[in-house]
């Protein structure tokens, strides 16, 4: 491998009792193709490469650079509201930790490495079509601003993998400053003991929360406990304001530091529905758009009851009363951008959730009325009307909304520019997503590598990229994904 001292080389997890993972080799896949590497994302990370090929066997699990050392981490957690004590890292092995020269840390996690200890009836692989959808939200994702796991490269390979039919099996390089779950707590806290539950907390302080390191033990955790229950309610915030639903916010799905974990189900709002469930196995809709802020919170409840043995419960109860602050905090002020409102009125949250009201009746799709709200000064009020069959309902609240502006100072220049640097005009939807994977299992993979260039720019007009920004057509909306990976 070319250029790779740019880095250095540590593997920290592997300080924690021998409970919380095994050793496993990853098992080869056969005639490995690169299908996409990102170099700008590796030039961050400390290293580059003339020949991106070369890494197509390092991802088909065929060779190990010196210094991996490959593990499956232990974990448990709640699915769908159920604590399950066996689970753990079924199809993907942590390899190894890089600091790169901005002293960033960066675990390397191969999705698709095989079978280990904690697969259960799983063979370990994934699949080329989950693997392309992670590639692309998790780029899309982080080129929205929204805290997220990052895909450094993709291969696919020959060898057959079934699920509900035959498909190809692929791996990804996913990237992250820590793979550490809720769900390590959980398991560390109800299975392991007080001791081990205070060597992972004190771990992941030191790693990730090194701000945090000199406090005394009892504000320590707490502040700690506090923080992450605030980056969740952020990060939550987040996808409600950009129209985003996750599918699967099981407790092992829920990153440590705030990032969006694990792409499995996941959609885009196309036409707005409040109670839209993008997973098709989720029939009591518990990962409802509408549901994702209190199961968040929920997520929360379950990391704070395994912070028992380490914390009083006047202090876990008031970490967890922050929550319901950051996430108001964050909505509006994330909404009040959106719309263009500079200078906060108290009674804003009526015209949001009017909003959010009328877009439901309505269905009207989410991104393209936001857009074209960026775009009034420029374009009009068609691009708004326009989405609406009865205009009167669209005229109604652009009064109201005109009028709400009439109480704003900047030009309305300054204020478009602002509302386009936030309300994003491309978004990874789900038919885009499905289209790309239709090719790609014929090999082409053209369109892949082009929609990841759109999806780079989600914000900028891309004139000649219009069509990624136009309403799916029928059969592409509302598409209901599996869990099947």
């Amino acid at each position: 491998m070319d250029a790779l001292n740019n880095f250095r080389i540590e593997h920290r997890y592997l300080e924690l009792p021998a409970a919380f993972y095994s050793r496993v080799q990853p098992t080869p896949l056969k005639n490995p193709r690169l299908v996409c590497f990102n170099s700008a994302l590796a030039r961050e990370m400390g290293f580059h490469t003339d020949n991106p090929e070369e890494w197509a066997a390092l991802g088909a699990g065929q060779t190990l650079l010196d210094g991996m050392d490959p593990v499956a981490m232990k974990y448990t957690g709640h699915q769908f509201g159920t604590y399950n004590p066996d689970l753990g890292d079924g199809r993907g092995l942590l390899l190894w930790e890089t600091i790169g020269p901005d002293q960033r840390r960066w675990d390397w996690h191969l999705k698709g490495a095989g079978q280990t200890p904690y697969s259960r009836f799983g063979d370990g692989k994934a699949v080329l079509r989950s693997t392309i959808r992670e590639y692309l939200c998790s780029e899309a994702m982080h080129h929205l601003g929204i805290p997220t796991t990052r895909a450094l490269f993709m291969v696919s390979a020959q060898d057959p993998v079934r699920r509900e039919s035959i498909e190809t099996a692929a791996t990804l390089m996913r990237v992250a400053q820590s793979h550490i779950r809720f769900g390590h707590f959980e398991f560390a806290s109800h299975h392991e003991g007080k001791e081990a539950l205070k060597v992972l907390t004190d771990h992941t302080i030191k790693l990730h929360f090194p701000h945090l390191t000199d406090l005394p033990e009892d504000e320590r955790y707490t502040r700690w406990l506090t923080e992450v229950v605030e980056r969740t309610a952020r990060m939550i915030a987040k996808w409600q304001c950009v129209g985003f639903c996750h599918g699967v916010m099981n407790s092992d799905n829920m990153s440590i530091i705030g990032d969006t974990f694990d792409y499995g189900p996941y959609a885009f709002l196309d036409d707005f529905d409040a109670g839209y469930i993008c997973n098709h196995t989720d029939q009591a809709g518990r990962y409802a758009y509408n549901r994702q802020p209190e199961i968040g919170f929920v997520n929360c409840q379950y990391l704070a009851r395994a912070m028992t043995p380490l914390l009083p419960e006047d202090n876990i109860l008031s970490a967890l009363r922050q929550y319901e602050k950051a996430y108001n905090e964050t909505f509006l002020g994330t909404m009040r951008n959106k719309l263009g409102l500079a200078e906060p009125l108290e009674n804003d949250i009526n015209l949001i959730m009017d909003l959010f009201s009328m877009l439901h009746e309505h269905h009207i799709d989410y991104t393209l009325f936001f857009r074209g709200l960026s775009t009034l000064p420029s374009k009009g009020e068609a691009p708004v009307r326009d989405l609406f069959v009865d205009r009167s309902m669209a005229d109604d609240w652009l009064k109201r909304y005109s009028e709400r502006l009439a109480t704003e100072t900047r030009s309305d220049a300054e204020r478009e520019t602002a509302m386009c640097a936030v309300n994003p005009k491309f978004i990874l939807r789900n038919y885009l997503a499905q289209e790309v994977i239709q090719d790609a299992q014929t090999g082409e993979y053209d369109n892949l590598h082009r929609l990841l260039k759109v999806l780079e720019r989600p914000f900028d007009e891309q004139p000649e990229n219009e069509d990624y920004a136009k309403l799916p057509p029928d059969w592409g909306k509302h598409l209901s994904i599996s869990c099947s990976s």
